[in-house]
């Protein structure tokens, strides 16, 4: 064989091992923790789990991936907090991770940069069964979390943040907003930079909003910061809420039954809160509007210049 067949013959040879090479060299960040089996989609690692209980270790990087989950109980874990980026990926045109499964876990994970035409792109869209975000970042999209109806569910958010979330165009998108749930429990998290419509707007029966922090002094034409439109039990306390000036509506920080009486607000417990105007804002609002005839309790709260304690609606 002379030495230019020889060199033909290699060359074609690499050639053929290309496409083999190039799919071993795709990235499989996703890992089932209980098994350590890796997958090159979200989907795939979701489907795999199906109907049973596993977690999804998603390695560091940026992924522009979605999933969909139908059913089981599924962690979805950044295998190192903070480094696991989904970015823009949406599933049927309502968000990165969409949900109605029986219960779903986020871990340590970032969501950025989701939108879609209606304008309701979401990190997460629940349909369905609980859910925990813990440690979790939402921000510089139409919404953070959005949740359709399930009364028996019970949602749980702990030390995370929702930054640059928000939209009134045709409608309002939110930085998180809750259907007609169980309960909603928001602790040790950060609101902040809202580009539109509420921070936290929850329809669920049962509210525990504690330990956080709402910061509207950059804010874009933003609405209240909690708003509970058909009423709720339970309480907000412990917070600390600063108004910015850019405001769609500023007339109060806390909205309780503005569309409605859905729930009782009876005995809602607001107390311990920090509220004040941002620098250089200077108005006259109120903490509290209530729209319901049910008796609200005002706790102590520190409030700053230019606001009234509770205003009947």
């Amino acid at each position: 064989m002379t030495t230019l067949r020889i060199i033909l013959v290699a060359a074609l040879a690499l050639i053929s091992a290309l496409p083999l090479f190039a799919q071993q060299q795709r990235p499989m960040p996703y890992r089932i923790a209980e098994t350590g089996k890796t997958y090159r989609s979200l989907s795939d690692a979701v489907n795999k789990i199906g109907g049973g209980t596993g977690t999804i270790e998603v390695a560091p990087g940026i992924w522009r991936d979605c999933a969909v989950q139908e059913a089981g109980n599924i962690t979805y874990r950044a295998a190192t907090p903070g480094t696991a980026i989904f970015d823009g990926g949406v599933c049927e045109g309502k968000a990165t991770l969409v949900l109605r499964g029986r219960s779903a876990r986020v871990e340590g994970l970032i969501f950025q940069n989701i939108g879609v035409p209606d304008e309701n792109g979401a990190g997460i869209r629940l349909e369905w069964g609980d859910l925990s975000v813990f440690n979790s970042l939402f921000r510089n999209s139409q919404q953070g979390i959005l949740t359709a109806q399930n009364p028996g569910g019970r949602i749980v958010i702990d030390k995370s943040s929702f930054s640059g979330l928000g939209i009134c165009a045709s409608d309002c998108a939110h930085s998180i907003y809750i259907g007609d749930y169980g309960s909603l429990t928001v602790t040790r998290s950060r609101f902040e930079r809202g580009q539109g419509g509420h921070y936290v707007k929850s329809r669920a029966a049962q509210v525990s909003i504690t330990d956080s922090s709402f910061d509207d002094s950059q804010g874009n034409g933003t609405n209240y910061m909690i708003d509970l439109p058909g009423g709720a039990s339970g309480e907000i306390t412990r917070n600390i809420f600063v108004q910015g000036q850019n405001k769609e509506n500023w007339s109060a920080f806390i909205a309780v039954a503005a569309e409605g009486r859905s729930y009782s607000s009876a005995g809602l417990q607001i107390y311990g809160n920090d509220a004040s105007l941002a620098p250089g804002v200077d108005r006259a609002t109120w903490f509290v509007a209530n729209w319901s005839r049910d008796r609200i309790p005002l706790g102590e709260n520190r409030l700053g210049k230019g606001l009234s304690a509770y205003d009947q609606r």
